[in-house]
């Protein structure tokens, strides 16, 4: 069972499968790379190494929702252009908490924001959305 501490991060389960072996397990990795920037901000290492971290997380993330969106398309999934927008407006608020963090750093208020935004949108947007794509394609067979 989940943990709903905030403390605790992200804690996988096979809750968040959607039946896609490669988008699940970018999944499962997005989770350990959000798990990983909220160990750094908490332990306050330095500036650089929690910079770093999050560009690689972030890009990380671009990389998935490119192929998630590729399989999409090639899918003809119906709410393509609508779950592509949650992927956009996504990446401005996660580039939004880059930019903090690179004018002011550390702090306890962005590492509880990343926290709060980053694991909300992560277990939201795949227990609402993403579970729609893999039932989308077990219909479809594929």
């Amino acid at each position: 069972m989940e943990n709903n501490n905030k403390d605790a991060g992200l804690q996988w389960n096979d809750e968040y499968l959607i039946g896609n072996e490669r988008i699940d397990k970018q999944h499962h990795e997005l989770f350990d790379f959000v798990n990983t920037l909220i160990r750094s901000c908490d332990e306050g290492n330095d500036k650089e190494q929690l910079k770093e971290t999050l560009l690689f997380m972030i890009n990380y993330a671009v990389l998935h929702f490119d192929d998630e969106e590729a399989l999409q398309a090639e899918n003809k999934y119906p709410e393509y252009e609508k779950h592509k927008k949650m992927h956009d407006d996504f990446k401005v608020v996660v580039l939004d908490l880059v930019q903090r963090f690179s004018d002011s750093g550390s702090s306890v208020e962005l590492s509880n924001d990343v926290k709060e935004i980053i694991i909300k949108w992560l277990k939201e947007h795949i227990i609402q959305e993403d579970k729609k794509i893999g039932e989308y394609l077990k219909s479809r067979g594929i």
